[in-house]
């Protein structure tokens, strides 16, 4: 006869993947509840007692996955990069990358610097510019982001940046969206952050001519 566990009792792995689940499931409501308090509350009122109360989880609990406010913070904005890095993705199989008009393009890049996401990293640069420790936590997170965002931009124009002067003005292209994010924090910038789009596609437009490797329609 195959031998059985006896009744009432379960093999460890099929006892330890509930625990695991559970332990996914808060440290999950940990970092969702992190970016909320990060833009609501900025980097001082992210406390992990408050984060962890607007989680519904004990401190305890938020400390035996996050044992430093820095930790915990860093994690989330980590998380929510992630999350918007397949955003960007699912974004890039679903395009016809090169067909796009460049003002469509622009827009897109833009949206990348406007909403949650990017409030919350502009919480942590504020911090981090006068935090050492946290500084070390954050500059290797941006600059992977940057890398992404960039890749992603060179990808959606459809160019060589080979060519000299693409990067740079990629680079431009991505400093303006992030200006304009900025620009839209306190009040809604959309009228005239649609006129600097359009503007700025046509300059784009002249610029990446000679480096367009699929000719947009």
């Amino acid at each position: 006869m195959p031998n059985t566990p006896p009744t009432g009792l379960r093999p460890a792995a099929s006892r330890r993947a509930p625990q695991q689940d559970r332990s996914r499931a808060t440290r999950r409501k940990l970092l969702d509840a992190a970016v909320e308090c990060l833009v609501e509350m900025g980097w001082t009122g992210s406390t992990v007692t408050v984060v962890a109360e607007r989680a519904g989880v004990s401190r305890g609990a938020a400390q035996h996955h996050f044992p430093t406010r820095e930790s915990l913070i860093t994690a989330a904005v980590e998380h929510v990069t992630r999350v918007r890095a397949a955003e960007i993705e699912r974004e890039l199989e679903r395009l016809e990358i090169g067909t796009l008009p460049t003002e469509a393009v622009v827009e897109l890049i833009v949206s990348w610097f406007i909403g949650v996401p990017f409030r919350a990293a502009l919480e942590l640069w504020v911090a981090a510019s006068a935090d050492p420790q946290l500084r070390e936590l954050v500059v290797p997170l941006e600059a992977r982001t940057g890398r992404m965002v960039h890749r992603a931009a060179v990808e959606l124009l459809g160019v060589d940046e080979s060519v000299p002067g693409v990067r740079e003005m990629i680079q431009a292209t991505l400093d303006m969206a992030r200006g304009l994010g900025l620009a839209n924090l306190l009040t809604d910038d959309s009228r005239r952050r649609r006129r600097i789009v359009r503007q700025w596609a046509r300059v784009l437009d002249t610029a990446l001519a000679p480096a367009r490797v699929v000719s947009s329609t």
